[in-house]
């Protein structure tokens, strides 16, 4: 099975391109910028990543963040995940991006986009890997700041698919961005958002109802509501589950007692996705075996983690056509 996952075609929907600065990136870009961080070698970085809650793991995320400060930082960062989707062999990826993170320490928008796109469109080229961009608002900041954030995105309609919504899910109810989310669909930006991971199935709801949102990001707390299973069922929303992060964030104590592949099995559009996985320790294909490795898995069901992916994606029909056409034939071949 590690070969089969190895080498099957991924698709990533949930993957915070802030969560894939590695410690060796983060010491080097601090030096190269003169920034003062509280860590002295790579070992201090990695033994801060011990987080006991998401809380615990936003203050280190946004504390790493300060060393980026020019647009060869953010195309670095960028490109450093793209290479390891080529290792992965993760085909099509679509990345969230949080600009609220950068332009409170005074980084303007154009410097962060500019970077990040450069990078996507490089790898287009050179490494063969589609991608989307979805710009997501801080919601542990004011409505007043997501809607700042929203025009300055203005000038850059061409290279944003959606917005999200994502930070501390607790305290931060979906409702509170129900303006600006409006306002973001009326100028033609799809909608996805963080619920359902520290937060109870009634926030899955919210999001839905007030947000209008095409898919879920986690929403792994789905299940204690089995009226909302069924309605997902139905709705084939997608779920943008990321196991290692919700292992590492507490949300279970162990990889068996994750619930993505009795998800799978309901017959939810549930995919895997990697979330922050600098800090989370795997990227996608870390990820993928974590499951099979914890659940007993055909290869059909792995592979169909990827057909949901393609489904779910922000691509055109062709596009998606083309993938699953490539999926297909792999899963044929390693029958």
């Amino acid at each position: 099975m590690k070969n089969f996952i190895s080498l099957l075609p991924k698709v990533e929907l949930h993957l915070h391109i802030e969560g894939t600065l590695e410690p060796e990136l983060m010491l080097q870009l601090a030096q190269r910028n003169n920034i003062d961080i509280p860590f002295n070698s790579i070992e201090e970085v990695k033994n801060a990543y011990n987080f006991s809650n998401l809380q615990s793991f936003l203050d280190i995320y946004y504390q790493g963040a300060n060393v980026l400060i020019h647009q060869q930082d953010f195309f670095d960062l960028t490109w450093a995940y793209l290479l390891r989707c080529k290792q992965d062999n993760v085909l099509h990826t679509e990345i969230f991006f949080d600009p609220q993170t950068h332009t409170a320490r005074g980084i303007s928008f154009d410097t962060v986009i500019n970077g990040i796109h450069r990078a996507l469109e490089q790898a287009k080229v050179e490494l063969g890997i589609s991608s989307q961009l979805i710009m997501c608002f801080l919601r542990h900041l004011d409505e007043q700041s997501a809607f700042e954030t929203l025009a300055q995105a203005q000038p850059h309609q061409d290279k944003i698919i959606a917005v999200g919504l994502d930070s501390s899910e607790l305290g931060n109810p979906a409702g509170k961005f129900e303006r600006v989310f409006k306002q973001a669909i009326s100028q033609g930006f799809l909608t996805v958002a963080h619920a359902g991971e520290e937060g109870p199935a009634s926030s899955i709801h919210e999001a839905l109802e007030l947000l209008q949102i095409s898919r879920i990001d986690h929403g792994v707390r789905c299940v204690d509501d089995p009226e909302l299973v069924e309605q997902l069922i139905k709705a084939r929303t997608p779920l943008t589950v990321c196991p290692l992060s919700n292992l590492k964030l507490k949300v279970f104590a162990q990889m068996e007692q994750h619930n993505i592949v009795e998800l799978l099995r309901k017959g939810l559009c549930v995919t895997i996705n990697s979330d922050d996985p600098s800090y989370f320790g795997g990227y996608m294909t870390d990820n993928f075996l974590a499951v099979t490795n914890a659940h007993e898995v055909s290869k059909a069901e792995a592979a169909q983690f990827t057909f949901n992916a393609i489904e779910a994606s922000f691509i055109s029909d062709s596009e998606k056509e083309r993938l699953n056409t490539a999926t297909q034939n792999y899963l044929q071949l390693h029958q």
